[in-house]
């Protein structure tokens, strides 16, 4: 990955919308060449999707919750299992797996507490797997950026 394809990724993750020329005339670059680099980005996994950010309380999501989840036992497949059952939470935006006195954080987008109350207990309590859970419901966005710097 050379400059190029890094001042075009920047430009496509504030704007993915543009018109090859568009982006040739930001990054100094031919339509043609962007293009390319554009499908080899995409092959290669770099570009992993093309998506619309949708503001969350525009669509009657205004609860964020962040989650850390402790696990009972960190077996291999018991993590495969609840891995694969955040996956499949709708109401689940990111999991992570990390480091620390918790196993999993959570960030979980709902309509309200009661929404909430209702993914707590049908996908963490319902899991023989979770030890411990603790909610810390967002307050204020501050910072959103789901830009990667390049």
């Amino acid at each position: 990955m050379d400059d190029l394809d890094r001042r075009i990724l920047r430009a496509m993750q504030q704007n993915n919308r543009l018109s090859f020329a568009e982006l040739a005339e930001l990054v100094s670059s031919s339509a043609a060449s962007c293009m390319r680099r554009v499908s080899k980005l995409r092959s290669a996994g770099v570009i992993i999707a093309d998506i619309a950010l949708v503001d969350p309380k525009a669509v009657g999501k205004s609860l964020t919750v962040v989650v850390t989840v402790e696990l009972d036992r960190e077996r291999l497949d018991l993590v495969d299992e609840f891995k694969r059952a955040m996956r499949a939470a709708k109401e689940v935006t990111q999991c992570y797996l990390i480091t620390g006195d918790a196993d999993f954080v959570l960030i979980v987008v709902v309509e309200d507490v009661e929404t909430f109350d209702v993914f707590v207990k049908t996908k963490i309590y319902t899991n023989p797997n979770v030890r411990k859970f603790r909610s810390m419901i967002a307050l204020d966005r501050v910072k959103f950026e789901p830009r990667i710097p390049v």
